[in-house]
C-alpha cells in the first residue's frame, strides 16, 4: 500500500513529516510509468471507453436519471453539489431503494452504472425507469445481468474497466461521462500533478 511508510504515532505533530513528500512522489512516478490500473484514470493519458458519439445522441436532453448504488454513483453526485452553479440541465440521483414516484420518466435519459452489472438495488430500480430508446450502461464487459439487458433493449453500452473498484472510478468513465453530460470539461478534472507540486497544498497536508 502507498501509506506503508506513514507512521500515525503524533502524525499530527510532525508537521514536516518527510515521509508524506516521498509518498506523493511515489504516486507521481507512479502516474507516468503505469501502463494499466487504477493509477491510469488518474492521467490526462487515460483513454475513456465511450467516444463523441454517445456525447452528441444525449446533449440535446436536460433530464438525466443516474442509477447506481456507492461508488458507481456518489463521485458524479459530488460533482454535480459541488459544480450545480455551473450545471444548467437536470440530474436525479436513484441510490437506494426508497419510492422513485417523483423522479421523472419521461424525456428523461437513464444512465444505469453497476461494476459487476448485477447489483441487486441497481437492477430494481432500473426495471422502474428504462424506456425503449434513451437508456446509456457502464458495466463490465462480461456475462451480467445488465449489460445482457442493455443488449435486449440495444442500448448504448459503456465499458467498465474492471481494474477500477467503485470508490476510485470518479476519474473513469463512471465519473466523467455524466461530467460531460452535465456540460463540464473531463479535462479540467485531471490536475493531481497540480497538487502533488503545489506548496500551499502539502503544507495544509
Amino acid at each position: 500500500m502507498i501509506s506503508r511508510n506513514i507512521k500515525f504515532k503524533n502524525f499530527s505533530n510532525n508537521s514536516n513529516n518527510k515521509n508524506i513528500k516521498k509518498i506523493f512522489n511515489e504516486v507521481k512516478n507512479k502516474l507516468i510509468t503505469e501502463k494499466k490500473g487504477i493509477f491510469l484514470s488518474l492521467t490526462k493519458k487515460y483513454k475513456y471507453s465511450y467516444d463523441r458519439k454517445i456525447l452528441n445522441k444525449y446533449k440535446k436532453f436536460n433530464n438525466f436519471n443516474l442509477i447506481g448504488m456507492g461508488g458507481s454513483i456518489l463521485g458524479a453526485k459530488a460533482i454535480n453539489q459541488f459544480l450545480k452553479h455551473k450545471i444548467k440541465k437536470n440530474f436525479s440521483f436513484i441510490d437506494n431503494l426508497h419510492s422513485n414516484l417523483a423522479i421523472k420518466k419521461k424525456n428523461c435519459v437513464n444512465l444505469i452504472i453497476s461494476k459487476s452489472g448485477n447489483t441487486l438495488e441497481t437492477i430494481c430500480n432500473s426495471n422502474l425507469l428504462l424506456n425503449k430508446t434513451k437508456n446509456i450502461f457502464i458495466v463490465e464487459n462480461n456475462n451480467n445481468y445488465l449489460r445482457n439487458l442493455a443488449f435486449e433493449l440495444k442500448s448504448d453500452i459503456v465499458k467498465h474497466n474492471n481494474f477500477i473498484g467503485g470508490r476510485y472510478s470518479v476519474l473513469s468513465e463512471v465519473g466523467m461521462l455524466p461530467a460531460e453530460l452535465m456540460g463540464l470539461d473531463n479535462k479540467k478534472f485531471k490536475r493531481l500533478n497540480y497538487l502533488i507540486n503545489n506548496k500551499s497544498f502539502m503544507h495544509n497536508l
